[in-house]
């Protein structure tokens, strides 16, 4: 299904979100009739917030050679960290819930140790603070 930006859609039921098309790049979100006023809101909110954030962000990446391998591995420390922080909080749950053997909290436990040594040595390597790696997310507050 195609809206009349001749953006791709999707459709089902009584709503249709339009992704992509012409104009800032931010797709919107829009009910048919009888839909969700709910709904409605939210998605203006949540395209008011994106589009204010695409006024915000440079038509280009401003990319230096010499900072360009701190930059990603910055990206790729803060993705990690997000995933063991995941993965210790779904460690903390099973272990509260019992589901894990002393054998197994003991692996992970260690596991987890040894994640967070190596990271704090690839961040002085890099000379990044645990505060760099995280993101301003906005309205929907930090990352980590």
């Amino acid at each position: 299904m195609a809206d009349t930006d001749g953006g791709p859609t999707t459709g089902g039921g009584s709503s249709t979100i339009r992704i992509g098309g012409t104009g800032s790049g931010v797709g919107t979100a829009s009910t048919a009739v009888g839909g969700n006023h709910e709904v409605d809101e939210v998605g203006a909110g949540v395209t008011a917030a994106l589009t204010e954030a695409a006024r915000e962000l440079p038509n280009r990446i401003d990319a230096h050679p010499d900072t360009v391998e701190r930059d990603l591995m910055k990206l790729v420390l803060t993705i990690v960290e997000l995933l063991r922080q995941l993965v210790e909080r779904q460690a903390l749950r099973r272990v509260d819930q019992g589901d894990l053997t002393e054998e197994q909290e003991e692996r992970m436990g260690l596991t987890l140790m040894l994640l967070e040594d190596r990271m704090t040595e690839l961040r002085e390597r890099y000379g990044l603070r645990a505060s760099d790696l995280n993101l301003d997310l906005g309205p929907l507050g930090s990352l980590l």
